[in-house]
């Protein structure tokens, strides 16, 4: 965890606790620095003006004024990568540059296992950078498609596909979902161990005429693999930090 995200993570978990304190040693051992990089951090955080003080005696510590914190986030860990996908192309734009602070702030201020569980799921989640001339719209196939590969990336299972090839051909194949990546020409592509051709293959989701997620878990498999292949696209991850 970087410093940014500790010092939000740090006003969550004394805001969660509040009015009663935690030990600058508690704090230390839950984000695993020193009790010394976590005096300096509160220090850091009293400055800007956050509403932290010091509770004197033996079972003292650092609290929050819980009236001048925010409520709970509660973002799950689609809605944060769907907040990243949103603000993918922001950077250039007015306002690009607080957007991604306000993503880190979201991600920070969920619980330890939501927010890692949300990294994962965006490097999952890719994006081909747009030739001059693309189409702005993405096609997402028929209905329930792209939920069921969000779902399928999101549990690590397995999807069994009908999938039309460019030939018009009908198969039925079992595959392990790696990345879901924006492609251009305005579409979205799953690219996934195909277990029918026992290798990575790409498929574009408008062709997918059905998507089921099934109860087996994906093998793991190395991410770097599944789009290292991919013919004339230029790839960048969904940022999520």
């Amino acid at each position: 965890m970087n410093r940014t995200d500790r010092l939000y993570a740090l006003v969550e978990d004394l805001r969660a606790i509040a009015p009663k304190c935690r030990s600058a040693r508690d704090l230390a051992k839950r984000f695993e620095v020193s009790a010394r990089t976590i005096e300096r951090d509160i220090a850091a955080l009293q400055e800007s003006g956050v509403p932290i003080y010091a509770e004197p005696g033996r079972k003292g510590g650092y609290a929050i004024d819980k009236k001048m914190s925010l409520p709970p986030l509660n973002f799950t860990p689609a809605e944060a990568v769907a907040i990243a996908v949103a603000l993918s192309r922001s950077g250039d734009q007015p306002f690009g540059r607080q957007a991604r602070s306000a993503l880190r702030k979201v991600v920070a201020a969920m619980p330890g296992p939501e927010g890692e569980l949300a990294r994962e799921l965006a490097r999952r989640v890719q994006l081909v950078e747009p030739a001059p001339g693309d189409e702005v719209a993405l096609p997402l196939g028929g209905e329930g498609i792209s939920r069921a590969i969000e779902d399928a990336l999101l549990r690590r299972r397995v999807l069994t596909l009908d999938y039309v090839d460019r030939k018009g051909i009908l198969t039925s194949r079992d595959v392990e979902p790696g990345v879901f990546l924006g492609g251009r020409g305005g579409f979205w592509y799953l690219v996934a161990w195909c277990r029918l051709r026992d290798d990575v293959r790409v498929f574009r989701l408008d062709r997918i005429a059905a998507a089921a997620v099934t109860n087996e878990r994906s093998p793991e498999r190395p991410l770097e693999g599944y789009v290292s292949d991919v013919p004339e696209m230029i790839v960048r991850g969904t940022i999520i930090d």
